[in-house]
Parts: C-alpha cells; sequence; structure tokens
C-alpha cells in the first residue's frame, strides 16, 4: 500500500518541476501619457469619445493583445513637462512618451530623444502616410523625431440657436464674416438681437489662446512671424491690426470678459454667447449637449476653422500631440516593443481621432469613416492650411505666455497696443538670446 505522504510529496515535486519549466520572455517598457485617469469613473459617467477614454482603453487593448509585453503606464499631470525633466534629470526617462509638437525642439536640440524615422520604417510607417501638417509638426532638422497621433487647432464653435435669432444663418449654415470691419458689424448685430456677446473667450489665466489667435491672423497675412528661430518680429502692422480687433470687441462688450477656461467652456454651454473660441477636443463635449433635449445648443451646433479676417491666404495656426521615444539605453527587445506599440497607436488613429483631434494618418482623413463623424468634413482643411511655427523655434511655451500677457494688456486697454507689441517682441527675443 501506498504511504499517505506520498501523494503529498508527488504534487511538491511536481510544482518543484513545473517551477523549472522556462517561462515566456517578458519585455518591459514604460509609457508616458498625459490626458487624465479616468479608471475610477463609474461606467455611466465614461465619456466613450474623451481624451483619457480612448487613450486608456487603447493601451488596455495593446496590453491584451501583446502579453510578451508588459506596459508600466505612468500619467503624468498637464502637460507633463516637469515630470519629464525631473526623470530625464535622474536619469531614467520613460521609453515612449506623449508630447506636444511644439515641445518637440527643445528635446530635440539638446539631444534628448532620439530620431525616430529608421525605426519607424522598419514596422512600415513612412512620413508620406502623414498628414502635411502632422509631418511638419515632428520634422527636426531634418529628420522625423516622433510619431505623430493627432492635429488640434483653436475653432470657432457656434450656437446656430442663436445665430438665427441674430439673422446670422443661411440655408441652414452660420454666416462667417470674411473681414474684421463684417466681423464687428455681425457681432453688434448678434448683441442687439440677442442681448448677448458674440464671442466667449478664456480670458482669464489662460493667455494661451491669446498667442494662438494672433498667430491664425499673422498666418493668414503671410507674415514672417519669426524671420529665424532666434528672433520673433511683432512690431508689424500685421500684428497691430490683429490686436486691435480684438481690443475692439473687448471694448464694445461683443466678447465675455474675465471667464476662466471653465467658466467659458460652461458658459457657452448655458448660452452665454454665440462663438466659443476653444480647440478640437472639445467637439465631442457640445456635440452631445446638441443632441440633448432643452439646452441652448440642442440641434443648433456648429463648427468651423477660424474664417480669414486678414489677408489673403487660408492659414490656422495647429498644434499636435506625438509620441517621442527619450534617449536612453534599451535592449533589443525593448526597441522592438517600443515601435510595435507605436504601430499599434498609428494603426488605430481613426479611434483617437473620435476625440475631435485631427487623424495624423492621411489615410483616416480620406476615410469613409472619419468622414462620417459630427462636423469632422468642416474640420479637415486643417490638415492642408494648418502650419506650425518654424522647427527651429524652441521654448515655444513660455513664448505663448509671454505674447499672451502682453496681448492681455493691450486688450484691456492697461497698454497702448504698440507698447505691448513691442514688449513682447523685446521679452521673447531676449528669452531666446539666453538659450542655452
Amino acid at each position: 500500500m501506498r504511504r499517505p505522504w506520498s501523494k503529498l510529496a508527488l504534487a511538491i515535486a511536481a510544482l518543484a518541476l513545473a517551477s523549472c519549466a522556462p517561462k515566456p520572455d517578458v519585455t518591459r517598457i514604460t509609457v508616458q501619457r498625459i490626458f487624465g485617469e479616468c479608471r475610477s469613473t463609474g461606467a455611466g459617467a465614461r465619456n466613450p469619445d474623451g481624451e483619457c477614454e480612448i487613450i486608456t482603453g487603447l493601451l488596455d487593448q495593446f496590453q491584451r493583445e501583446n502579453p510578451d509585453i508588459r506596459l508600466k503606464v505612468n500619467i503624468a499631470a498637464w502637460p507633463g513637462y516637469d515630470q519629464l525633466s525631473a526623470q530625464f534629470a535622474a536619469g531614467d526617462p520613460p521609453d515612449l512618451v506623449t508630447m506636444h509638437m511644439s515641445a518637440i525642439s527643445d528635446y530635440q536640440s539638446r539631444r534628448l530623444i532620439e530620431p525616430m524615422g529608421p525605426d519607424l520604417a522598419k514596422v512600415g510607417i513612412q512620413p508620406a502616410a502623414f498628414t502635411r501638417a502632422a509631418r511638419e509638426g515632428v520634422t527636426k532638422a531634418g529628420q522625423v523625431y516622433g510619431l505623430p497621433f493627432d492635429n488640434w487647432a483653436p475653432l470657432w464653435h457656434i450656437n446656430l440657436n442663436q445665430f438665427r435669432q441674430a439673422g446670422l444663418v443661411r440655408d441652414g449654415q452660420p454666416v462667417l464674416p470674411t473681414s474684421a470691419d463684417e466681423l464687428l458689424a455681425q457681432a453688434r448685430q448678434f448683441r442687439r438681437a440677442t442681448g448677448k456677446p458674440y464671442l466667449v473667450q478664456a480670458m482669464a489665466n489662460e493667455t494661451a489662446s491669446y498667442t494662438r489667435n494672433l498667430y491664425t491672423y499673422l498666418l493668414t497675412q503671410n507674415a514672417a512671424i519669426f524671420p529665424d528661430p532666434k528672433h520673433i518680429k511683432l512690431t508689424t502692422p500685421e500684428a497691430h491690426r490683429v490686436v486691435a480687433l480684438f481690443k475692439q470687441l473687448y471694448a464694445e462688450d461683443l466678447t465675455t470678459k474675465d471667464q476662466d477656461y471653465a467658466a467659458a467652456t460652461s458658459g457657452f454651454m448655458n448660452g452665454d454667447g454665440g462663438v466659443y473660441l476653444v480647440g478640437t477636443w472639445m467637439i465631442g463635449a457640445f456635440e452631445a449637449e446638441a443632441k440633448s433635449t432643452g439646452r441652448p445648443l440642442s440641434g443648433g451646433y456648429a463648427v468651423v476653422p477660424y474664417p480669414r479676417l486678414f489677408g489673403t491666404k487660408d492659414a490656422a495656426y495647429v498644434d499636435g500631440h506625438a509620441w517621442v521615444a527619450p534617449a536612453r539605453q534599451r535592449t533589443p527587445a525593448q526597441r522592438a516593443a517600443v515601435y510595435r506599440l507605436a504601430r499599434f497607436l498609428a494603426d488605430h488613429d481613426y479611434d483617437w481621432s473620435r476625440t475631435g483631434h485631427l487623424p495624423a494618418m492621411q489615410a483616416v482623413i480620406d476615410s469613409p469613416r472619419f468622414k462620417a463623424l459630427p462636423h469632422r468634413q468642416a474640420i479637415a482643411p486643417l490638415a492642408v492650411i494648418g502650419q506650425s511655427l518654424p522647427p527651429g523655434v524652441q521654448r515655444q511655451f513660455a513664448i505663448q505666455d509671454i505674447i499672451g500677457d502682453e496681448m492681455a494688456s493691450a486688450i484691456t486697454g492697461r497698454k497702448p497696443i504698440d507698447t505691448a507689441l513691442a514688449d513682447a517682441e523685446r521679452r521673447v527675443n531676449d528669452l531666446l538670446f539666453h538659450l542655452l
């Protein structure tokens, strides 16, 4: 007879043999992203077209489909550069990180990120597949330094119900101004008819929006904003007329005032004005409002690129998100994992475009399913007319703040326009001169 302990001994031996069996190799890489954290929200509160929800779902899907790769996902507070700088200082940057295209030159110029073009080509991604705006955004010193994920731009989000009330709808479409004088005339007409300001703007603690307005309307005038990467030129008639227009709108109460981003966003949804100047990422939220009954936007929402008010060129300032690879030691398996993930993200550019951002892949722009999304055909021209700043310009976030600060002073009357523009030019040039 077999002794009672023999079964236990056999079980222990079996476990020991199993533990000695070879295990599949798992490659670990670190991915760092922005766009917030949304796992704690209940299913009913989730926005299926939100930035956080989509990127979380995509990374989860990649993990399920690639069990031989283990992703460590860091969620950085927007915009993420303080955390990234600390990681570089500690010698432990992530393997792949979300970066605004406007910030790439800061890191590329210091060799903190690596050119990605050759390795992207190995997984079948060529720059020719990108839209023109996306390709220009990630190309620095003649090389591709990132996988473009999207382009975004400030847009005119329009309350069509109030436009109808003001007599500014024709054949179901908003009547848009074609000059600064027309904008002022239509804004006054809108104010008389509705009692509301024509524009909704986040003017408190949101200086970047002033700068983006200026960039777009300088581009339509074909102005050389940066004659070279170390100098900006703002003491020009082109810049003066743009600031003068926004100052006039402010002086005549044709715009909201003293609202931060949250207040301006909720104000537009609550019917506080006709046109909200804000980015592509709000399309989904406003479309949801348009589909809700009893809301100010119910059945009455449209969105378009900025109408051309100055000059003869159709143009729009755009930025975008890209995935960049910090320079660090990687094993061949880790490098392969990074670019397998890059290929996955490129293949899912349509899914990301549901956020409202413009796709980075031309094939997605041209696809029927993208065109079938609400309002996408209206904003698709941004892929052609969108322009970023010259690729060698560094510290673009800091420059936005300087220009926006001085524009706010001019628009609200704290400084004469020409003084504010001269101060902005001097401060930006001083910043660029002292770059290390």
